[in-house]
């Protein structure tokens, strides 16, 4: 099936007890079962699974066909766990990423004896240089958050399973929509289903989805369902009610996100725009391999410092100055001033979320807070 179709019916069943279309949210910790210990139903207690939760699993599986899928908290929790279940081995992340995954992985996980390798992937012989025998895990993101570099996904995960290493795909801003990583050859594909997934701004979770039901994939849900970093039935509920309209949404957020970059690329005030839609990226021919789009995300770089680039953004009236990505309403923040120091962003780079506004309003909305031409 198609993945419109996927996203509306995988893991959606009519409700037996009352034949309602709309699947029940289950708020019950715990389930009857027989003195014997046998389970009615197949559950037991939630922090191991619930009916809602049982159901996103299933529907995130079939949206990347992967051969099992588990649902987090957060994308955090998620990246968090796998990184545990990982242990005391080399690891490499890209040096373009999500500030928080690389901060798990050196100041969290590094003082229990995890080593982190940071390299630009987008040149493949620094990821085959950094490669050691203890090497466990290569992760990639691709499109890179903030400045949308693109990795290689097929040519990196195979040089991490020569090495004899799992490879994890951060999919958060590629979505199934538009990337499908497991396809491409690595194992492990990430979401922070806060983002695209769920849509609205109003869910927080994570998700992995295997594409082996393998050794790491069982310590994963091991230390998961021991640990407890699991959704709750309204979250999962929430992200299954946004899974429905995300091919939709994604694709119409990736096609305003690519006009406007073009429209930002051509404007006299603004130094640089990073999206792999245009023709220039250096990623472009790569992501037009792997990506079926381009997404709804790019960065600006705008102003002549930090806090001008603040004030562009401030003069915005159909962005709203937040932190996150993928809902319907379009979002801007200066990524320097979140990360801190340690920062790669420019100072003066503005990272923008795009949403469902009519296309049109967002580039007079920008013309007007850059001045006009």
């Amino acid at each position: 099936m198609h993945l419109e179709t996927l996203a509306v019916h995988a893991g959606h069943d009519i409700d037996l007890a009352t034949s309602a279309v709309t699947p029940p949210i289950h708020l019950s910790t715990t389930y009857a079962r027989e003195t014997t210990g046998a389970e009615h139903k197949g559950f037991l207690y939630s922090r191991y699974t619930n009916p809602n939760r049982a159901a996103l699993e299933s529907c995130l599986a079939a949206l990347e066909s992967g051969a099992l899928a588990a649902a987090f908290s957060s994308g955090s929790a998620a990246t968090m766990t796998l990184l545990q279940a990982i242990g005391p081995a080399h690891v490499i992340l890209p040096d373009d990423a999500y500030f928080g995954s690389i901060r798990l992985a050196r100041e969290i996980f590094g003082p229990w004896g995890m080593d982190v390798s940071t390299v630009d992937m987008t040149r493949l012989e620094n990821v085959r240089a950094a490669m050691r025998p203890n090497t466990k895990l290569v992760w990639v993101e691709t499109p890179s958050n903030p400045l949308l570099t693109i990795v290689d996904i097929a040519a990196v995960a195979a040089i991490a399973h020569q090495g004899g290493a799992a490879c994890a795909v951060d999919n958060t801003w590629g979505t199934p929509v538009l990337q499908r990583p497991l396809d491409l050859g690595a194992d492990i594909s990430m979401h922070s289903t806060t983002k695209y997934l769920g849509g609205h701004s109003d869910v927080l979770g994570g998700a992995l989805i295997f594409r082996q039901n393998d050794e790491l994939a069982q310590r994963t849900l091991t230390i998961q369902s021991s640990g407890g970093a699991v959704p709750s039935p309204f979250e999962c509920w929430l992200a299954m009610r946004g899974i429905r309209t995300m091919p939709l949404r994604v694709k119409a957020q990736t096609a305003s996100a690519s006009a406007l970059a073009e429209f930002l690329a051509s404007h006299p005030k603004v130094e640089a725009v990073h999206y792999p839609g245009l023709k220039k990226h250096a990623g472009h021919a790569i992501a037009s391999r792997q990506m079926s789009g381009f997404g709804g995300m790019l960065s600006v770089q705008v102003g002549r410092s930090q806090q001008e680039s603040m004030d562009i953004a401030g003069r915005l009236e159909l962005f709203t100055y937040a932190t996150s990505l993928g809902g319907t309403e379009s979002l801007i923040e200066n990524r320097a001033s979140v990360e801190g120091p340690a920062t790669r962003a420019p100072a003066n780079l503005l990272r923008v979320s795009i949403g469902l506004e009519h296309i049109e309003d967002l580039k007079a909305d920008f013309d007007e807070a850059l001045g006009g031409r």
